[in-house]
């Protein structure tokens, strides 16, 4: 009796299965991770999509970029979710392929022409270079190369019918309500320097023991005698070149980090007052109950922001009159614009301003709420968590 029994197929097949189910597995898993991780903090994802639309002249879509951040990050998590339960295998595969041709190119573009220094693949928990992302962005569209060349053999864990709309409902609902929720609620889980629990001053030096980034100072010279011109190093013009009164340097010297070191958590933390004077350390080291209330561009706040803020604002005079407490308002805004704030709103807050930068770190809320005393950040509030005026007592000032 003839069998068609062909064991060269048998174990093609077996072999294809394998690879088929470690490439679900794998992208599957890293897409819900990389989703999750940057849906963790969709506004800082939203800044980083910025820095992409001003690369690709769109900064017309800078007002959307949270929301749009949103969007990126629950697709991620939702194809990932999908494509382990093997749900809607063409159109995820299909989609797969597409996504990571897009960010491929991106992020081999990132690298190349150097414009973008992190690409915020999974946000600020794992910082990767261009060139590494593009390296992961590679590894990822082979496995997807396989997921996609083997779509029709995916068999879906559910079955069509009530239970699987309903799952499917679930993780859709999930994959974009977690990076709306932080972004009202601020994230699960703070990755960035201004941290609860952390002290900000230590964090603004160089800990004792470590080096920082070493560089080598290039300068060219040029001999007045013969006219010969070179390039030397700081070692070798420090060596005996100087001596030489024949040599003499021309322009300006350029640099080369030679080493990495040690990258100081909160290196650009600079507060002023309306005068341009320094006070920095009289903030953030100051021993009592100190409010940080930080509305980053004060000029873009919507009427919701508005209402938060006066909210904040109340709460923080009424807890003035019982409490030894300084309450401040940090913003990157132009002294005309905070001072009219201030006229419209009768602010108790004592103004000052920062860069851009450090505030969009310290809470991801505008306006957003530090809780600090002794340098410490003790609790962070976004405009919609900040506590009333009784929570506030019974939870620090009362104690």
């Amino acid at each position: 009796m003839e069998t068609n029994f062909n064991p060269t197929r048998k174990r093609k097949t077996n072999v294809a299965n394998v690879l088929l189910t470690f490439s679900r597995l794998f992208v599957g898993v890293l897409f819900i991770f990389s989703g999750f991780i940057k849906a963790n903090d969709p506004t800082g994802f939203g800044y980083k999509l910025q820095e992409y639309f001003h690369v690709f002249h769109l900064d017309s879509l800078n007002d959307y970029s949270t929301w749009i951040a949103i969007l990126i990050c629950g697709f991620e998590i939702m194809a990932g979710a999908f494509l382990l339960l093997g749900l809607y295998k063409k159109t995820v595969a299909w989609s797969l392929l597409l996504l990571i041709i897009f960010f491929t190119f991106l992020t081999f573009y990132s690298a190349f022409f150097e414009v973008v220094t992190s690409c915020g693949c999974f946000g600020d928990a794992i910082p990767l270079t261009p060139w590494q992302s593009f390296i992961k962005d590679l590894i990822l569209f082979v496995f997807i190369l396989i997921i996609f060349s083997n779509r029709n053999r995916i068999t879906p864990l559910l079955r069509k019918g009530a239970l699987r709309s309903i799952v499917a409902t679930i993780i859709v609902l999930f994959a974009f309500g977690i990076g709306v929720y932080t972004y009202y609620f601020l994230p699960f889980i703070d990755f960035l320097p201004y941290k609860e629990g952390n002290n900000i001053p230590a964090l603004m030096v160089l800990p004792e023991g470590k080096q920082g980034d070493v560089y080598e100072y290039i300068y060219e010279i040029k001999n007045k005698r013969t006219g010969e011109a070179k390039k030397v190093t700081d070692k070798e013009y420090m060596a005996g070149i100087w001596e030489d009164e024949n040599w003499e340097v021309v322009g300006e010297p350029s640099s080369r980090l030679v080493q990495k070191g040690y990258q100081i958590p909160i290196p650009d933390l600079l507060i002023s007052d309306a005068d341009g004077n320094d006070v920095t350390q009289e903030i953030i080291t100051n021993p009592y109950y100190n409010f940080i209330v930080v509305s980053t561009y004060a000029d873009k706040l919507s009427t919701a922001d508005i209402i938060a803020l006066d909210r904040i604002n109340t709460t923080i005079r009424d807890l003035s009159t019982d409490f030894n407490i300084r309450a401040v308002l940090l913003t990157a805004s132009s002294a005309q614009v905070a001072n009219s704030l201030n006229e419209e709103m009768d602010l108790m807050l004592e103004m000052f301003y920062a860069d851009a930068v450090p505030l969009k770190s310290m809470v991801r809320s505008n306006p957003g709420v530090l809780l600090l005393q002794n340098g410490v950040v003790i609790k962070k509030w976004s405009k919609i968590t900040f506590p009333s005026k009784e929570e506030l007592e019974k939870q620090y000032l009362a104690k």
